[in-house]
């Protein structure tokens, strides 16, 4: 017999509405992981004026800061994905997206030599790391390190590990759109957890499809989460690191299907950087991960889709399976 019964527990932690979906009442553990929530947000934020990363760039241009080992093995996996030449992700870029205020107050486009001068100040060859004292030193004055393309994952994976080792094994943990499942759902017959794929600039929130999965994490990177427009033009918040504008290309969302929340958000901005073709070359090598792109043209792309079962409810889409 399929049972419905699920409690749901929320908080507002890191700007956002945090959701853990368990099928048993546990209060208790539901407080542990809103605290661990809450105490990893106050070591990682860049939003407040005390935090472990923002005493690396208050620090900038001065001297190393020495952080906790948690904080330090992120930066260092940020870091190597911020040095890699195909790869849009930079944690430096900071200085950048501060100047283009997209998603807050005063959004519009910088002058070009502005960005310019900013770019400078993002190279991700000017941060040190110190394996032996978990030290990060910003070389420029002025530099900034920023780990919120990525610790929504992280946290949703620390979260999900807290879960297992309090015998929880089935549950959902959505951090403002990372959703981390555990197990299978014995709500749905087919076992599946179904996850609501978001139709890219609806007003509604109406749904473009529904993602059926089983312990995996599911990321949506989109177009449409922070921009504006100006002369008809749309600027939104993922960045071409080289170029410190908003990339323009097909895609107006890239959904990640992956065992981690961490593996989610690193690729979903990868993937957006890299454009459908050379994902789909990539992903070839990596059949353990998924991608569902949902083009501007109105094409959804999917890619190794043997990892979750796909439901389309937007029928003005087309599917491609890549």
């Amino acid at each position: 017999m399929v049972s419905s019964t699920t409690f749901e527990y929320t908080q507002t932690l890191m700007g956002m509405t945090v959701t853990l979906t368990l099928l048993e009442q546990n209060e208790t553990v539901a407080k542990l992981a809103f605290a661990t929530i809450k105490l990893l947000e106050d070591k990682l934020t860049v939003n407040r004026p005390v935090s472990e990363v923002m005493s690396i760039n208050l620090a900038a241009g001065k001297h190393p800061v020495e952080v906790s080992l948690p904080v330090f093995s992120l930066i260092k996996q940020a870091w190597q994905l911020s040095v890699n030449p195909s790869s849009c992700f930079n944690m430096a870029i900071g200085p950048v997206v501060k100047l283009w205020k997209i998603g807050f107050k005063g959004d519009s486009i910088p002058a070009d030599h502005h960005i310019k001068q900013q770019l400078l100040l993002t190279d991700p060859f000017d941060i040190e790391l110190n394996d032996t004292t978990h030290s990060v030193f910003l070389k420029k004055a002025g530099m900034e390190i920023d780990l919120g393309a990525i610790a929504k994952g992280y946290i949703a994976d620390v979260i999900k590990n807290l879960l297992l080792e309090h015998h929880i094994h089935h549950g959902i943990i959505n951090l403002g759109g990372n959703i981390l499942t555990l197990g299978a759902s014995p709500i749905e017959k087919s076992g599946c957890w179904c996850i609501g794929l978001r139709k890219p600039f609806s007003l509604s929130d109406e749904l473009a499809g529904i993602i059926k999965v089983k312990n995996k994490s599911v990321v949506t990177s989109g177009i449409y989460e922070r921009y504006f427009v100006q002369n008809n033009r749309l600027y939104h918040h993922i960045f071409n690191p080289l170029t410190g504008y908003p990339l323009d290309n097909e895609i107006e969302s890239v959904t990640v299907i992956s065992n981690t929340s961490l593996e989610g958000d690193i690729y979903s901005t990868i993937f957006y950087g890299l454009g459908v073709n050379a994902s789909g070359e990539y992903l070839k090598k990596h059949p353990e991960i998924s991608a569902i792109f949902l083009l501007k043209n109105k094409t959804m792309t999917l890619i190794n889709p043997k990892n979750f079962n796909f439901d389309l409810i937007d029928k003005h889409y087309e599917i491609n399976l890549h």
